[in-house]
């Protein structure tokens, strides 16, 4: 959440508290007179609160410390490039200056006096590949009890907890992703419960904490579960929720709860009368995904629920972003454009469970197809991860076996800048576009090609990986 979730007289009031105003007079919010509010007297006598009992004074309690990578200018000449936002470019040249992107264009582009060249002549460059659904580093090798850290399943609602504290950077998946290609991942709780807790964007980079790792400025995305796993893993306790209706009854719950929490603060806020509400995690979480602040990830395979999920999310007031696994995504595909969700897919993964059944793979080609789709592929898995572009290509041929005319220009935007519209990170990465972070994938042939691998991976401008270069080889078998 960020300070935009506070409305009206309750910004105001907040922002005068962190300017260390003690004459809140001039910040009353009666229509521009320099008078007190009336009623507003208690509000404005009120003594600060003890650190960690207000979120508002401290929303960001585990900033990111990200620096990236040394990095070099360079203008990389002479591979095809798919540029993710649908543009395809022979002999094309995509110029990286103090870590962006700066220009991408044909072989007319000039490259600017101190850029290094990179030959790419033969090869393909690609953004970087956005892994919307990875549990690298709470899953992470080797798998073992004592590291297993992804699911808190204590409770059918565990909003409260944080995905990134968790997290072990050290997990040796994450080197395998950057052989792959991958610069950004999304690390998720698991889906034992109906809220499973915040998920945390992170850039693909070496580190020793997680906050090194932390993309500064994403937004966090709530982990909601649908279907059979909450309720066989309650049911089988004999708790609710045993059905799916009782699914759907915790999820109404939580949300009247975090209604009934969001308006205590808001009224406190104003007239700062009584006591503050007592400081609640769990429903901090979901006020977030009311006010919009934090994104709705949830985990849904059937259509039929992932139609209900959206009737729950106008009954609350609140979006969707993405339907995670989304096997049935196909027969809601007008649906789920029309409404702006993304749905982040597999192509070939089906049958484990009665719900992953009715599954085609051509799943994503058929997502794609209306206007405003959003269709992305995700691993869910730290050797997946590693393949995205072949699980990609395996889509894109399904849907051409159906008579859908694809291109490899659009459907290269299934693994970059599509992924980055799930994450509510586009405006930074996603696509090589001037401006935008340069996140970009030297490729040895065609990355819908079998055969082809990345050759070298820079994460804003930053060499992270480098087929060539020993120093920079993942184990061997890995990838």
């Amino acid at each position: 959440m960020r300070l935009h979730a506070l409305r009206g007289s309750s910004l105001a009031v907040l922002a005068c508290v962190l300017a260390g105003s003690l004459a809140l007079s001039a910040c009353a919010t009666n229509g521009g007179d320099d008078k007190p509010a009336a009623g507003n007297a208690s509000a404005e006598a009120r003594e600060p609160m003890p650190r960690g009992l207000d979120y508002a004074a401290n929303p960001d309690p585990f900033p990111s410390t990200y620096r990236g990578l040394p990095r070099e200018n360079m203008a990389i000449v002479g591979g095809t490039v798919f540029d993710g936002a649908g543009g395809k470019i022979e002999n094309g040249v995509v110029i990286v200056t103090d870590g962006k992107v700066a220009a991408v264009g044909d072989a007319s582009t000039p490259v600017p006096d101190g850029h290094r060249v990179v030959d790419a002549r033969g090869r393909f460059v690609t953004p970087g590949i956005i892994d919307v659904h990875s549990h690298l580093g709470v899953y992470p090798s080797p798998g073992v009890q004592g590291m297993s850290d992804g699911n808190e399943a204590t409770s059918p609602n565990t909003a409260q907890v944080w995905a990134e504290h968790s997290l072990w950077p050290q997990d040796p998946g994450f080197n395998a992703a950057r052989a792959g290609g991958v610069t950004t991942l999304q690390i998720l709780p698991g889906s034992a419960n109906l809220f499973g807790g915040r998920g945390v964007t992170v850039r693909n980079v070496p580190s020793v904490t997680m906050q090194g790792m932390k993309m500064p400025g994403a937004p966090y995305g709530l982990k909601m579960a649908c279907g059979e796993n909450p309720s066989r893993v309650y049911g089988g306790r004999n708790q609710s929720p045993a059905t799916g209706m009782g699914n759907m009854a915790g999820y109404r719950a939580a949300f009247i709860a975090a209604q009934d929490y969001r308006a205590k603060w808001d009224k406190w806020r104003e007239d700062g009368e009584g006591s503050p509400p007592t400081r609640n995690l769990q429903n901090e979480t979901i006020a977030g995904v009311l006010d919009g602040s934090i994104l709705v990830q949830n985990h849904c395979y059937r259509a039929d629920e992932m139609a209900m999920m959206i009737d729950l999310s106008k009954e609350f007031g609140f979006k969707i972003t993405a339907f995670h696994h989304a096997i049935e995504a196909y027969k809601l595909a007008p649906t789920l454009a029309r409404e702006g969700i993304c749905a982040d897919m597999w192509t070939g993964w089906w049958g484990f469970k009665m719900e992953a059944l009715d599954a085609v793979e051509a799943n994503a080609a058929l997502v794609d197809a209306p206007q405003g789709s959003c269709a992305v592929i995700h691993s869910d898995d730290a050797e997946l991860t590693q393949r995205l572009n072949q699980e990609a290509a395996a889509g894109l041929a399904a849907g051409r076996r159906m008579g859908m005319n694809i291109p490899e220009e659009r459907a290269i935007s299934w693994i970059t800048l599509n992924p980055a519209r799930s994450l509510g990170i586009a405006d930074q990465t996603g696509s090589l576009e001037a401006g935008k972070r340069a996140d970009v994938v030297i490729w040895s042939a065609n990355p819908f090609s079998v055969y082809a691998r990345a050759d070298q991976v820079f994460i804003d401008g930053g060499l992270s990986f480098d087929r060539m270069n020993p120093a920079y080889h993942v184990p061997q078998g890995a990838r």
